[in-house]
């Protein structure tokens, strides 16, 4: 009935099998390196995102600090002006309250946080005159 066919030879390359499977490892190895690529990526663009938040945040706490030392300064010139101008004007008696009520204002800015223990201690130093 039928006869086969005689094979004449070997076949030549792979199999249909061998280069389907070599595709598919091929394909899955860039599919990974991509992907590894790409999250790399990411990192460092949310790397340098979060370095630039953080030196906003520094800048921005560097201005306060800036502007609360004016202030501070400001205070001080103010009292001194005023210790002058009393010294000059009030007799001793009346000077004593005065003086109580200049020190509790520099207790009060030393808790509130805007003055130092060593500016504190400066400008007690100036109110009485030692």
């Amino acid at each position: 009935m039928f006869r086969r066919r005689p094979v004449v030879g070997q076949r030549r390359g792979p199999g249909l099998l061998r280069t389907a499977a070599t595709t598919a490892v091929v394909a899955g190895t860039a599919t990974a390196v991509s992907k590894g690529v790409s999250g790399s990526m990411d990192e460092a663009a949310m790397s340098k995102q979060q370095q630039q938040v953080a030196q906003t945040a520094a800048n921005q706490a560097q201005a306060e600090l800036e502007q609360m030392k004016a202030q501070l300064a400001a205070m001080q010139a103010q009292q001194l002006q005023a210790d002058q101008a009393q010294a000059t004007t009030a007799a001793a008696p009346s000077a004593q309250p005065d003086l109580i009520t200049q020190l509790q204002q520099l207790a009060q800015l030393k808790q509130a946080g805007a003055l130092s223990e060593y500016e504190f201690q400066t400008a007690k130093a100036k109110l009485l005159g030692s």
